[in-house]
This record gives structure tokens, sequence and C-alpha cells, in this order.
């Protein structure tokens, strides 16, 4: 039951975001200024901090986990 209520919870939100249309034009203004590439660009640099922070994280692991199986 929570299944089937959680998968309709998820359908009807993603339904809602398929009816707004003023992310296109906030889209259009910030590309017509030239901010659309401080945009991408932050998020470029938030993913990549992530994915160090992710490897540099399971290398960390994969040594304590070394340590502890000898």
């Amino acid at each position: 039951m929570k299944k089937i209520l959680f998968s309709l919870i998820l359908l009807i939100s993603t339904m809602q975001l398929f009816a707004q249309d003023n992310g296109v034009e906030m889209a259009d203004a910030l590309r017509s200024n030239g901010k659309i590439y401080v945009v991408v660009i932050c998020i470029v640099v938030i993913l990549v901090g992530l994915l160090v922070y992710l490897f540099s994280l399971d290398k960390r692991l994969k040594k304590i986990e070394k340590r502890n199986d000898v």
C-alpha cells in the first residue's frame, strides 16, 4: 500500500512540474544576458566537488577496510 501511495504522489508531483512554463522564460533571460554560463559553471563546480569528495571518501573507506581485514 505504501508503494502505491508513494508512486501516486510522485506521479502527481511530476504532473505539476510539466505545468510550469515560466522556467523557459527565466532560461531565455539568463541566456540573453550571458548569465547562463555562470549558472552552468556553478553547477559543474558543485558536481565536480561532490565527485572528488565521494572518491576521496571511497579511498579512505577502502584503506580502513583493508586495515581491518588484516
